[in-house]
């Protein structure tokens, strides 16, 4: 498997090798896997000849009145289970690997999330990077990012070099259990609150406001020391989300609000360091919390991160933040990839918010082994699936998910700007077409083109600037067209 993998990266790498596209070229990704990022006919100048096969139109706005938002990048989160499992590979697998996930020859990935301790994807026992023991540590002296916090900052380090343009935010899942009212950093939902004083006389009214900061500042500081620029946090990964059986910790909306505000961005300004905070890291049905987030710690806050775990998810909501919010930039930061997943579910979860002003996409998670750990034996994630799966002879497979949000990473760099466009349409059946498109930083157009019926449709795309262009689709598929430059 490591073989055709890498022999596929260099295949797919001819759309990097070429610079700037002359022609137009496609390439698809379908549910089969008979094709994954391969090139396929391209798209044709004009109306074509669709024959016998369905037909779709669809517009874009490829002139400046057609802006949107600038893409940062698409990746997926370095969990221990990503770590653990990378570093079982021989060291040139490794470097293969990175080559096929971090270069423009591969998916080109430049936005990685990782988690600051443990998650639920973390082998036994959980941790953070400053347990002592469960005693207080006001002056975290005991702070240390330990074997596993090590070997992440250094595999993120690695990334780096491999990607100029890699954009890195960090996740807590929990702070360390002596700063929590419950004492503990899982098992217990009674009192899973940062001790801060927020639920009596407010918010560093008593407790660890200023200690919970400073963790942050000391983590920053001991991953750039590896080699690791934290470009931004979250300073907690769901905050309305408490479970017993892994590390989590509930975080009132206001409450955020007043550590960001008072404790966090300036502990992070005195400390000269650049990491931006971005608010919230959870679902799309609670848009009051992010606004409340920016409304009184604007001034550190400059994102917005959402997760799909929604019951009924609906990214049009990120639109209607943006219309209230036109200066704050918006991500999805997590959406799982199951290995019992529809096809086109990363596919969904990167189309539906690139359509809704998001200027990233990140999966959960990059990488397991292929048991999808290591995790927590006690609410550890069974089921999550690594956009990477490597397995234990030494190889390394790459699941459906990759090649679906490599359809966009590949495409759509850094500093790509989205259009906007109609056309995109999901019959309450299933069928349909979603398609988004990027004017890129060399010229070139790129159109990711998802079509969920289970026939081939021939699209007809027209633009802004006077052209049309026509070509088949293959069923059930993520086709991208790289147009070039308009004369």
């Amino acid at each position: 498997m490591h073989i055709s993998a890498t022999i596929l990266g260099l295949a797919a790498g001819s759309y990097a090798l070429e610079g700037r596209a002359t022609s137009a070229s496609a390439y698809s990704s379908n549910s089969d896997g008979s094709y994954k990022l391969s090139s396929i006919t391209a798209p044709v100048q004009g109306s074509g000849d669709p024959g016998s096969t369905s037909t779709w139109n669809l517009t874009i706005d490829d002139t400046s009145s057609g802006y949107k938002q600038t893409i940062v990048g698409f990746g997926g989160a370095v969990t221990d289970a990503t770590v653990t499992s990378f570093n079982t590979l021989s060291s040139s697998n490794l470097q293969d690997l990175l080559n096929d996930l971090m270069t423009d020859s591969g998916a080109n990935f430049a936005l990685m999330r990782h988690t600051i301790g443990a998650s639920d994807l973390s082998g036994d026992p959980a941790y953070t990077f400053d347990d002592n023991g469960g005693s207080a540590d006001t002056s975290l002296s005991g702070f240390g990012l330990g074997d596993r916090g090590t070997a992440m900052a250094k595999l993120l380090a690695s990334m780096k070099s491999s990607q100029s343009d890699l954009t890195v935010f960090g996740s807590p899942w929990s702070a360390p259990g002596w700063m929590k009212i419950n004492g503990v950093i899982d098992g217990n939902t009674t009192g899973n609150n940062l001790d801060d004083g927020y639920l009596d006389s407010g918010t560093g009214s008593s407790g660890y406001a200023t200690e919970f900061a400073q963790y942050f500042v000391k983590y920053i500081q001991a991953f750039e020391d590896l080699g690791v620029s934290i470009d931004a946090i979250t300073i907690q990964n769901e905050p309305l989300n408490s479970q017993s059986g892994y590390p989590t910790m509930y975080v009132y909306a206001d409450e955020s609000a007043q550590l960001i505000q008072n404790y966090i961005g300036p502990a992070l300004s005195d400390a000269n360091l650049n990491t931006k905070v971005w608010a919230y890291d959870h679902n799309t049905d609670v848009t009051s919390y992010p606004q409340t987030v920016v409304d009184t710690a604007g001034q550190y806050v400059d994102s917005v991160a959402w997760h799909c775990y929604a019951t009924d998810v609906d990214w049009t909501v990120l639109t209607t933040f943006h219309n209230s919010n036109p200066n704050v930039n918006q991500y999805m930061t997590e959406c799982w990839t199951p290995s019992t997943g529809s096809w086109n579910q990363a596919a969904d979860f990167t189309m539906g918010p690139l359509q809704n002003w998001a200027a990233g996409v990140t999966a959960w998670t990059l990488g397991t082994n292929s048991d999808d750990g290591p995790h927590l034996s006690s609410g550890g994630c069974g089921t999550c699936t690594g956009l990477v799966t490597v397995n234990s002879d030494g190889s390394y497979t790459f699941e459906t998910a990759y090649y679906m949000i490599a359809q966009f990473s590949k495409f759509i760099p850094n500093g790509a700007k989205i259009l906007s466009g109609t056309g995109s349409y999901t019959y309450s059946s299933g069928g349909g077409i979603q398609s988004v498109a990027s004017l890129n930083p060399d010229g070139t157009r790129s159109v990711v083109i998802e079509n969920l019926f289970d026939n081939d449709v021939y699209v007809t795309l027209t633009t802004e600037s006077g052209e049309e262009w026509s070509g088949d689709i293959p069923s059930e598929s993520v086709t991208t067209w790289v147009l070039p430059a308009s004369s």
